[in-house]
């Protein structure tokens, strides 16, 4: 009876078994879904860095100067030599279907195609060299470097590719001082779409 009782002790019962496998869907599920959020917010990282970089140089270019090359006469004065870029006549890429669900190799000549009247993306100096997710896009409204001239700055994606496309969008704003001031915070709309 002693070897009988040991021989029905030795191995795991039928409930035994359902919870581990049961356990171990659950962890499954979970390592899933947190890798995919760990991916989703990966990519997004492109999006935040990339209109940040484009903010800065707005500013950036604000403070360049940027007064004609003539000659002053005496006991004259320049006009406002500060001034925003003008937007981009495109945004890089062109279309949204080159970014639904995918990466866009860029061209430089995309992000050149203003360098005749030094506006958009060229102004800013700004390019992205490798693949992307995001469909980029620079506009300014006023650009004489008056009090009240903004820009906007702004990156739309569409990581699943269902065709609704995601926003991150920076803001910045001339004072009555002459003092360029960029939004704090982004505005972000659908971050994961």
């Amino acid at each position: 009876m002693n070897g009988k009782s040991r021989s029905l002790r030795a191995g795991f019962t039928l409930i035994e078994l359902m919870i581990v496998v049961a356990i171990v869907g659950v962890l499954a599920v979970l390592a899933a879904y947190g890798v995919s959020k760990y991916v989703a917010h990966s990519k997004t990282a492109e999006a935040t860095n990339s209109v940040g970089e484009m903010a800065r140089d707005a500013a950036t270019a604000y403070e360049r100067e940027g007064m004609a090359g003539t000659v002053l006469n005496v006991k004259t004065s320049s006009g406002v030599s500060r001034h925003l870029c003008g937007s981009a006549s495109a945004s890089v890429p062109a279309s949204q279907t080159s970014i639904q669900g995918r990466k866009y190799q860029s061209t430089s000549s995309e992000w050149n195609k203003d360098a005749a009247t030094n506006a958009g993306f060229a102004c800013l100096k700004f390019t992205i060299d490798q693949p992307q997710y995001y469909m980029y896009s620079y506009s300014a409204s006023g650009t004489a470097g008056h009090a009240g001239d903004t820009f906007t700055a702004q990156a739309q994606g569409d990581l699943n590719g269902d065709g609704v496309l995601s926003l991150y969008q920076l803001t910045g704003s001339i004072t009555a001082n002459y003092v360029l001031f960029t939004a704090p915070n982004f505005v972000i709309v659908r971050p994961e779409d």
